[in-house]
Order: C-alpha cells, then structure tokens, then sequence
C-alpha cells in the first residue's frame, strides 16, 4: 500500500468514525429526550398524589361543616385552634403542591433570544491565554482562533467639567477687540450642561427619583450639589419647556379622538387657608391609536371641577373615550361626543365576582371577554374594515348582552353590588355602543389609563407636589417625557438635545422640537478617555 492509498484509507476511517459518532451523539440525545420526559411523568405522578391529598383535606373540612351536627359548638379557643388546624392543613398541603408542581419544560422557539448588545457602545478587548504556550512535546503552541464572549458592564455616572475658554483678539493696527460670545444657555450663568439639566429631570419624573435622593447619589461621587439648587434648575427648565407642550397641546386638540382620565396628586401648599395639605388632580389627554399622532398631555389642577376639562380642550369638537365622571357631561352637551369605557364595566362585574363568585357575574364577564377577543381579532385592519366587522359580527352580541342585562336587573335586589353594576352599564349602554360605528373608536379607556401609571409610581415615591405652580411644572415635564417613549425615543436624549437647542430655536419653528417630529443629532464618535461623557 503506497503513499496515497494509505492516506484514503485513513480518510475512509476517518469518516466512519466521525459517522459512528454523530449517530451515538444521536442516540445520546434520543435517550435524554426519553429519560426527560420520564422524569415529567413522573412529576405530574407526584402532582397528581399531592393534589388528591388536598382535595381530601378540603373534602372533610367541608363535611364537617357542611353534615355535623348543629347543637355541637366549639367556642372560645376551642373554636379557635378547629380554625387553626383546618389552616395548618390546608398550608401543608398547599406548600406540598406547590413544591411538588412539575415544571414544564418551554418549548425551544419560546425561549427569549438574547438581543444583541448596541454597537454603539464602547468596547473593551480582554485576552486569555494560556500562561505556557509550549507543548509538552516540545513544540511552540500555534494560535489558530478565537473563541468569543460579550459580557455587559457599568460603571457609575461620570461628571465631566467643560472648560470654555473664550478668547480675546486684538487688531495690532487699529486696536479692535474681538470675543466669541458664551453660547446661549437654558440657565443664565447656571453650572449645569444641557445633558445634567436632563438627567435631573428625566431621574425625578421619567425614573421617580426625589430631589433628595438624587441629591445623595450626587454626593457619592463627590459633588455637593444642594437640593434646593437641582429645585430651582427643574423649576427653570419648567418655564423653558413650557411652550413646547403648549404647542403640543395645540396638536393633541386638532385629533378627532382623545381619552381622558384624571388622578389625584396631594399638594404640599394648598391655595386655600387654613388647610397643610390638599388635593390636586392631574388630567391625562391622549389622542386615539388611530390618530395622526402619539402623545400625551398632562394638565394639573387644585379641584377636579370639570371646568377644568373644559378649560383644556377649549371649543374642541370631537370623540372623548372616558368613564362617567360628570366634569365632562356639559362638553358632552356642547358638542363632544361620548365614548364609554368596557374596561369600566367590566371592573365592575369581575369586582363583584371575586368575592362572591356570582354565577351572574361570571356570565357577563364572559361576555365582555369574546367582546375583547373580537377586538383583537380585528385590531390591525383599517378603519373602515373594522367599522364593517363591528357591525355584521360584533353588534348583535353586544346588543344581546344589553338584552340580557335588562332581564336580569329584574332579578336582583336594589342596592347590591351586582345591581350597581348592571346599573352602571345600562346607564351607559349608547356610549359604551358608539364605539361600534366608527373604527377609529376604542371599546375602552385603557389607552389613557397606561400612561397614568407612571404617574401612579411616582407618586409613590415622591409623594406630594409643593405647589399648584409646582404641579403644573410637573406635568408638562412628564408630558414630553412620556411622548418621548411613545414615539421611541430616549427621553434623556431627547431633553439633552432639546434643552440646547431651546434657547436659540426659533418661537415660529417650535413645532420641529417636539416628540414626535424631533430627530436624533447624527451620532458623533465616542470620546476618548480624555473628553469623557456622563453615563446614564
């Protein structure tokens, strides 16, 4: 055998051999197929066990209560440790089949896909190489590849200091002077940068850090940057931000549709005398999901007088989705078309399930869900499809939902819960029906209601506004911020950008400023170490 046949005969073996091993590595893989799905049969076994267990415990709880005998009373701590014990059952077994549920495997196109990590970030090489790169038969190790991994960093917030240095020149002729002005600033001879000025406002009312707090976190990288100085920039920053939520505002009120909802906010200083504390009340306006534009506009008032409302949306004409607050009846006799809320009526019924478990209940709440499940079903076709489907498939059952909840108000004692709810949507039933003959229309207020939340959490954490002035400075900081996200932007980009811009944009082109129409500066190459730039 010369040379060459020798060489295709170890190539033939070579071959069989990789081909034996990827038909075991098969196999290998059969077989953990098998025994995984054995060790789940077996879990549910045990589930199954542990579940029968529980139902007998609440079985003969039940049979005691339900078939003992009506002279027997266990008073006092007798009464107390039967309680007790029927509990510490039910937790035992409760705690059994919790530890013993089976764990189902998800299937491998369900599992989320690690998103790749932004490729604007900066990048820093780690090697590792063997400390000895000689091998033990002598030879000098040859690099053939790279094996690669990408692990995600942070480090804390980096303060930088910009030096502006503003040079003075002189003709030597005739002596003129010459000197570049100071670039015009939010803050008239302020410290902060467009970028800090955004991070304080983007940490209190995007991120719902209190003043206070961000005042400790500046501390501990060194800087003493007084409370009441970051109140004053956010106060400042208000003032200047203000026209642009006017002309927001003046965007939102040309949409055909809008939802409103309103929440309390406690204020500090109470305009009237007499009073620590009062409550004011933030409006939310969102225009509908149809609509030409993605917004939000928060509005602060001391009351929640509906004159308010009103006062917002001025001679506006058009479809307000909200819930039946009766600051908005006189706009609705004035022009303004009302849209019920299903969720509303729906809260209602599910309310008074959960703690009575009422068949009645139940059975309208399972007409309202195949109501949401049609909606889904048409949520992506255009307006006039989804006018169409409304009407052919959607209106007769609403309409024998209605008819079904006239019949049975007549079985159901005035002033009880459920009563209150069958009430509330037959009250309603032509607004919470409109929706059915515009497609541009929502079945619910829910649109208004998630951008309510953050405000929910941050109420949570800074608890109170100081003033009326402060609240409605709030509110128009919150409502750029959250149009920001709504039109995917990062509202700490968008404000940095924004902030420097403001002092020298032009009032007549302030519309080129907002959310929605705002584009991203072109992306500038990362600094060096030497022009570092603050992280978020």
């Amino acid at each position: 055998m010369d040379a060459q046949q020798l060489r295709e005969f170890t190539a033939s073996l070579m071959q069989q051999l990789q081909q034996q091993a990827d038909d075991l590595c098969q196999k290998q893989q059969i077989l953990e197929q098998q025994q995984r799905e054995l060790a789940q049969r077996d879990e549910k076994i045990r589930f199954t066990t542990v579940e029968n267990e529980k139902l007998k415990v609440e079985l003969a709880y039940l049979r005691r209560i339900r078939f003992g005998k009506k002279s027997e009373k266990l008073a006092g701590i007798q009464g107390l440790l039967f309680e007790e014990a029927i509990d510490e059952d039910l937790a035992t077994v409760e705690t059994q089949l919790s530890r013993s549920a089976p764990r189902e495997e998800k299937q491998s196109h369900r599992q989320p896909k690690r998103q790749p990590l932004p490729p604007g970030l900066p990048r820093t090489e780690i090697r590792h190489d063997p400390a000895n790169r000689s091998c033990p038969c002598g030879c000098a190790l040859k690099h053939v590849r790279d094996d690669e991994s990408r692990k995600l960093g942070y480090v804390p917030g980096t303060f930088f200091v910009e030096h502006h240095k503003r040079g003075i020149w002189a003709c030597p002729n005739c002596e003129r002077i010459e000197q570049a002005p100071m670039p015009p600033c939010i803050i008239d001879k302020g410290i902060a940068t467009p970028g800090l000025l955004a991070h304080v406002l983007v940490s209190k009312y995007g991120d719902h850090l209190p003043l206070y707090r961000q005042e400790a976190i500046y501390g501990r990288a060194g800087l003493t940057i007084a409370r009441s100085t970051l109140g004053s920039w956010v106060g400042q920053c208000g003032v200047a931000l203000q026209p642009l939520v006017d002309a927001l505002r003046r965007e939102l009120l040309e949409q055909g549709v809008l939802h409103a909802d309103e929440t309390p906010i406690r204020i500090l200083a109470a305009p009237k005398e007499g009073r620590k504390a009062g409550k004011g009340w933030l409006w939310t306006f969102v225009p509908g999901e149809k609509e030409a534009i993605r917004a939000v506009v928060h509005h602060f008032s001391d009351n929640r007088a509906g004159e308010n409302a009103r006062g917002f949306l001025d001679d506006w004409k058009g479809a307000l989705v909200c819930d039946d607050f009766g600051g908005y009846k006189k706009g609705f006799r004035q022009g303004i078309t009302e849209v019920g809320c299903m969720a509303h009526a729906r809260r209602r019924f599910h309310d008074h399930w959960v703690h009575s478990e009422s068949p009645m209940a139940e059975e309208a709440l399972g007409y309202i869900k195949s109501f949401y499940a049609f909606e889904a079903r048409i949520r992506d076709l255009d307006i006039e499809q989804r006018t169409a489907l409304r009407q052919r498939e959607l209106k007769p059952q609403i309409d024998a939902f209605f008819t079904w909840l006239g019949l049975q108000r007549q079985k159901v004692a005035n002033g009880t819960k459920l009563a209150k709810a069958i009430d509330y949507s037959l009250k309603r039933q032509a607004a919470l029906m409109r929706f059915l003959d515009d497609g541009r229309l929502p079945m619910d207020n829910t649109h208004a209601e998630r951008q309510l939340r953050p405000v929910a959490v941050g109420r949570h954490n800074w608890l109170f506004t100081g003033s009326l002035r402060a609240g409605q400075r709030a509110a128009a900081i919150m409502s750029l911020i959250q149009t920001a996200k709504l039109n995917g932007h990062d509202p700490l980009a968008y404000l940095t950008d924004v902030l420097a811009r403001l002092p020298t944009h032009p009032m007549s082109r302030i519309g080129e400023l907002l959310p929605h129409q705002w584009e991203p500066p072109v992306q500038q190459d990362v600094p060096t170490a030497a022009e570092p730039t603050p992280s978020t």
